[in-house]
């Protein structure tokens, strides 16, 4: 019933702007932007969702509701393409993706829940700079000087943002959670990369789906507390936003450019500004806007690298666990 309420969802946003000429006589970029723009900010809504919810019940539990979501989303898909969504050649690099996916999910939640959501989203930006150096352990691919030039200064931009001297700055447990993360997300795009070359979609899909969730119920077991109705409705909040998040990011995907669509992800930190300050009374220092413009420039400069080498870009879609092709 879960399954195919989220079914709708997905369909019924497709057919509310399908059926309008003025969308559809709109440029392909023009139409996919607005549909990122639209996932960046409610993308937001989630982890703004997910950092309420944490502030009462563990994050293990968040995690595990989230992926019993998903696997009800997925499961009649699974169901009916068993055991062929199963095989694989590379089960030990989906299982690496399992546990990428849970660093991402562990420590990137946890940097929510207890930073500012504007420090904790710039931090997590530097994600594509891990892509690079997981690229070269994964596919052997050679980076010349100027993709690690970017990659130093990025990182650059990620101390400015923690601030080692501590000084009101990110640099605790929670800003190296959030590193951490975003070191995690770049390993699961990094294997995305390699196992889409011989694996199905579906596949990939699949065993992460599955996978993240299997792993979670002992923790959240141990972990558990029995939410509130109001806690519960939460939950199934994170679920159905999540599904928004990755209609939006399909037909994105589906009207413009690899490129141009994947740099209107960073626009996820104005939200993450507007939400912060709204919801929660906080305001970056003055040295998070600085570094945010180092690591967005650098992560720009290493898309537009990666285009013009003719490379593949992956996106993991941090939201619902569910991926493809770029």
């Amino acid at each position: 019933m879960l399954a195919r309420s989220t079914d709708l969802i997905t369909k019924l946003i497709g057919q509310i702007v399908g059926r309008s000429r003025w969308w559809a006589s709109l440029p392909g970029n023009v139409r996919g932007s607005i549909w990122a723009l639209i996932s960046a900010g409610v993308s937001v809504v989630q982890i703004t969702l997910i950092k309420i919810v944490g502030e009462t019940l563990h994050l293990t539990e968040i995690i595990l509701f989230r992926q019993l979501f998903i696997m009800l989303v997925v499961l009649p898909v699974l169901v009916r393409h068993f055991p062929e969504a199963f095989k694989t050649r590379h089960v030990s690099l989906h299982l690496l993706r399992i546990f990428g996916a849970l660093v991402a999910m562990l420590l990137g939640f946890a940097a929510v829940i207890n930073m500012p959501l504007a420090d904790a989203t710039t931090i997590g930006f530097s994600k594509s700079f891990f892509v690079t150096i997981f690229a070269i352990l994964f596919l052997g691919e050679t980076v010349g000087i100027r993709r690690w030039s970017a990659v130093i200064i990025g990182f650059l931009g990620v101390i400015i943002v923690m601030q080692p001297s501590g000084v009101g700055g990110a640099f605790n447990i929670y800003g190296l959670m959030a590193l951490g993360g975003a070191a995690g997300a770049g390993m699961v795009m990094a294997i995305i990369r390699k196992i889409s070359q011989t694996d199905k979609a579906m596949t990939i899909v699949a065993y992460q789906s599955v996978g993240v969730g299997v792993f979670m119920i002992v923790p959240a077991i141990w972990y558990w507390q029995t939410p509130t109705l109001t806690e519960l409705g939460l939950l199934v909040a994170i679920g159905v936003v999540g599904v928004v998040v990755q209609s939006c990011n399909i037909y994105a995907y589906r009207a413009g450019e690899a490129s141009a669509i994947t740099s209107l992800d960073y626009t996820r930190l104005i939200y993450a500004l507007a939400v912060g300050f709204l919801l929660f009374g906080d305001w970056p220092d003055q040295t998070v806007f600085i570094g945010a413009a180092i690591i967005i420039a650098a992560s720009l400069y290493t898309i537009h690298r990666e285009a013009k080498l003719g490379r593949k870009l992956v996106r993991i879609e941090e939201n619902t666990g569910i991926s493809g092709k770029e």
